[in-house]
Order: C-alpha cells, then structure tokens, then sequence
C-alpha cells in the first residue's frame, strides 16, 4: 500500500508540475546544433559527407536513433527522386540527339620509328571518336603513319575502322567492324575486313578495365603487284586499361585475323601520362605480324610512337 501511494503521489507531482509521465528516452529531442549539422551536410549535397556526419550523429546521440534514423530515410528518398529525374533527363537529352551529338573523342600527333619493311622516321596522326546511346554504342578511328625522303614516299600506313555496338547487358555487347588499311610497304594497296560478333567487359573497375570480343570475318586484300584474294576468316581482339596512378595508365591491345593463306596478329602496348587537363603524352610500341606476306616482304613491321593526345 505504501508503494502505490509513492507512485501515486509521484505522478500527482509530476502532472502538478507540468511535466508527462512518459519515459526520458521518448522525450529526447535531437539537439539544435547536431540537427543544424546534418541540415548543412545535406545542403553541400555530398552523400559520402552526409552519410559520414549522421554516423557521427548517431555515435554522440545514441539516445535520438529514431529520430536520425527517419532523417536518413528521408534523406534516401530525396536522393533517389532526384537520381531518377537526373537519369530520366539524360535519357531524355540522349534519344532527342541529333546526328552529331554527344560525340567524344581523341586527337593524336606525333612521330615514329618503323622497322621490317622499311626503317624511317616520320610522322603519325590518329583520330578516334565514341557516341554513347541507351543501347548502342558508336566507334570511329582513323590513323596515318607517313615519311618522305628527298621527295619520294619510304613509308606509309592508313587505316579507317568503324565499329557499332549493340549492348545485349552490363557487360555482354554485340559488335560489327568495318575496317579499311592501305601499306605498300606491306604489299598491299588496299585491305577490306567485315566482321561481327559477340564481346564481353570481363574487367570493369575505377582503375581497370578489360573486354574482349571474337567472330567471324571476311577480308579482301589487293595486292601492289596485281592480282587479289577473298578470305573467310575468324577475328579477335581485346582492350586492356590500366590506371596506375591519377596521371598514368598503361594500355595493352591485341587483334588477329585469323585465315587460310596470311593471318594477322597486332599488338600496341602503350603508356599514357597526363601533362594537363585534357593533354597527355604517350609512348607506344605497335608490332604487326602477316604469317605470308607477298612476295617481297618481311613478315614482322614495328612502330616505336610518340604522340601528344588531345581529349575533347
């Protein structure tokens, strides 16, 4: 009986002075300040920050969890909304696009060092050029190795390439090339290759980056010496990057033809280095191989580059 009156007689005190019965924890309210800090943490719009500071908020005021965990939750859902629209407008602003729209690229200047079927220093230039859609991807790049003696051409490669791709998922793509290349040197005034087939992004991170696609192919070569030949052939590649560093990345591609009579294997191994915002220098060394080349031609060529890189 007398318990029950002291508890009475509390409530009776507490009610007389304003104050609910409830429990402390139920009453807590996030203080002014860490509110104000969570308020500024959103603001600046940096979710890693945001994220960072309610934890913080979280560890100093564990009697408030509830009350910080519905500000995350609110937090979320702003972020997600605004996630949403950012992607729906980049949707939108990609399908209304026009023909010359959304084009990335790459110019390239430099000179190079050859040897095999002929040994000279020249200049070299190349283009490349990537449009990104919802589902399909557009790749265009050109290069141009030439060197002129008193006159007379001693060196000269060409090459124009175009490469649309179907993306099918995250990393599986379908792909065709188109592919045109021109080295007297190499015994050929013009090569034609068609091919399609299936790629797949085996390596996709910040730092690095590694696919590879494989099909058929059909290549005609016109020969200088007159005369040509049509092939059926299978065709391969892959394109490796590596970040080492924020200013250096190392490349390594590769590609075959692969065929009755001569096969092709191309390799270019590269080192990029960043001097600027959107110029860079790179070293490279580029090794082609025909397993039968005409009459007349050695089957290994090698290109030594240095080229200043301009990304816009």
């Amino acid at each position: 009986m007398l318990r029950t009156k002291t508890l009475l007689t509390s409530a009776a005190s507490a009610a007389i002075l304003g104050f609910a019965t409830v429990p402390s924890v139920a009453m807590a309210e996030l203080p002014a300040p860490v509110r104000a800090m969570i308020d500024a943490a959103i603001e600046a719009g940096d979710e890693d920050t945001v994220r960072a500071v309610i934890e913080l908020a979280r560890t100093t005021n564990p009697d408030d969890g509830a009350q910080i965990d519905a500000i995350l939750a609110d937090y979320e859902v702003t972020l997600a909304e605004a996630e949403a629209a950012a992607a729906a407008a980049e949707e939108a602003e990609i399908r209304n696009a026009g023909l010359f729209d959304n084009w990335t690229g790459k110019g390239e200047f430099g000179a190079f060092n050859s040897s095999g079927n002929s040994d000279n220093v020249g200049v070299t230039g190349a283009l490349s050029l990537t449009r990104e859609g919802i589902n399909w991807r557009h790749n265009l790049r050109g290069r141009v190795d030439y060197q002129e003696t008193d006159g007379v051409v001693t060196s000269e490669q060409y090459l124009a390439a175009y490469e649309p791709n179907l993306i099918l998922s995250d990393r599986l793509f379908a792909f065709a090339l188109a592919q045109y290349e021109r080295d007297r040197f190499q015994g050929f005034s013009a090569r034609y290759s068609l091919s399609g087939g299936l790629g797949y992004e085996i390596i996709d991170t910040e730092t690095m980056t590694l696919s590879a696609q494989a099909g058929p192919a059909w290549r005609r070569t016109e020969f200088v010496g007159g005369g040509s030949s049509s092939d059926l052939a299978g065709n391969a590649s892959f394109d490796f990057d590596w970040d080492i560093s924020d200013n250096i990345t190392f490349t390594q591609d590769g590609s075959a033809f692969i065929q009755s009579g001569s096969s092709t294997f191309v390799s270019d191994t590269g080192l990029q280095a960043a001097i600027a915002d959107d110029l860079s220098v790179r070293l490279s060394f580029t090794l082609e191989h025909d397993t039968e080349p005409p009459a007349g031609s050695v089957k290994t060529d090698t290109l030594s580059r240095v080229t200043i890189i301009y990304d816009f």
